[in-house]
């Protein structure tokens, strides 16, 4: 019987990337959404199921994880209303809300999106991007914060500005926050998602992701031996 992925945020563009992606696999696909309207669109060839759900609510992250062996989390928080102090954020306690539920479910990994611009990777992200975008980048630190105090295999995975450009297939990735910058094909960014699920030398770790021409300015590269699709 296949493993089977659940993918939040599969509605979105990076997550359509990754649905496409994983069909390249032999895992069954689980696209995730908060809403129905979307889930309609999602309802086709790339995934095998479709489920409706908030990772703001406990219950709901619980039930989305139900019965999957893996999750590639691609949601984030668009400037707008979420931005506003005090709310919660899909970045922050919603990922903390899908790592707590793979820990009960005891999920093989999770991979999840993040952005360069958090946490030790914020000199990677120029600054008056990193100011309009600071109450996203606070939430994600606390999404990767909580994923890596739960006790569940994971791989977190901070790719450069997205762009819509085709696959290169030819990325850099630097470890340890100041290592590259600049801009990556969200499509790059999605097979290296996939790739995360299952290569060993992944587990537990962080990257920062970016597409092979930023070269110039990167620093500590890393050699890793990705399970690609």
């Amino acid at each position: 019987m296949p493993d089977t992925v659940l993918v939040p945020g599969a509605s979105g563009d990076t997550g359509r990337e990754v649905l496409r992606y994983l069909k390249k696999t032999p895992h069954r696909v689980v696209a995730a959404t908060r809403s129905e309207s979307t889930a309609v669109a999602l309802r086709g060839p790339d995934a095998d199921e479709v489920r409706v759900g908030d990772l703001l609510v406990e219950e709901d992250a619980a039930r989305l994880v139900e019965d999957c062996d893996y999750a590639i989390s691609t949601v984030g928080s668009a400037p707008g209303p979420a931005f506003l102090p005090g709310r919660a954020m899909v970045d922050g306690e919603g990922v903390a809300n899908l790592a707590a539920a793979a820990e009960r479910e005891g999920l093989d990994r999770v991979v999840l999106t993040s952005s360069i611009g958090v946490g030790d990777s914020r000199e990677g992200m120029p600054l008056p991007v990193r100011l309009f975008l600071a109450p996203a980048l606070r939430a994600k630190e606390r999404g990767e914060d909580a994923l890596r105090a739960a006790d569940v295999p994971h791989t977190i995975v901070r790719p450069g500005g997205l762009t819509d450009d085709p696959a290169t297939e030819d990325v850099l990735v630097g470890e340890g926050g100041d290592s590259v910058s600049g801009s990556v094909p969200r499509a790059d960014v999605a097979r290296l998602l996939v790739a995360a699920l299952t290569t060993k030398d992944a587990e537990n770790r962080t990257f920062e992701v970016v597409s092979r021409a930023e070269r110039r300015n990167a620093r500590n590269l890393v050699d890793v031996d990705w399970d690609w699709p």
